[in-house]
């Protein structure tokens, strides 16, 4: 999981395993044993790693895989990746249970759905996106008076 991680956040980023062992202050053959599997880093070091790539700690010890696709990148500290879902017939998708767990999500509850044509979907609470709207009017209202 470790070793997976760590292959991957250094080709992602196009360094070398001597300019990564650089940035964090170790060896080339320390930071090589940790890719390998051979050893594993003090709980120090993984901090340094997971700052230097924007990760958590826990992103950085961890492994998420996609359905039928393999191992993923580690997502960005403040970014999750909940996994895939699969749409129903009728257009219907079930929210994972962390996701929903993590933001508050109920049954009944409504989402506002948002898009972007080359990013994708996004879910927000209705209740967050109103008020923002709100906001918005409002500072577009007082520009306006001005």
């Amino acid at each position: 999981m470790l070793s997976e991680n760590l292959i991957m956040l250094r080709n992602a980023r196009g360094i070398s395993q001597e300019e990564i062992a650089e940035k964090i202050g170790i060896s080339r053959q320390a930071y090589a044993k940790w890719e390998n599997g051979a050893t594993i880093p003090d709980i120090e070091k993984c901090r340094r790693l997971a700052d230097f790539y924007g990760i958590t700690i826990d992103s950085l010890i961890k492994t998420e895989t996609i359905d039928g696709k393999g191992v993923i990148l580690p997502a960005p500290k403040g970014k999750n990746i909940w996994g895939s879902v699969t749409i129903n017939e009728r257009g219907q998708l079930v929210i994972p249970k962390a996701a929903r767990e993590k933001f508050g999500l109920t049954g009944g509850q409504r989402l506002i759905v948002l898009s972007d044509d080359q990013e994708g979907i996004a879910l927000v609470p209705a209740e967050m996106f109103e008020a923002r709207m709100k906001k918005a009017l409002v500072f577009a209202s007082v520009e306006r008076a001005e």
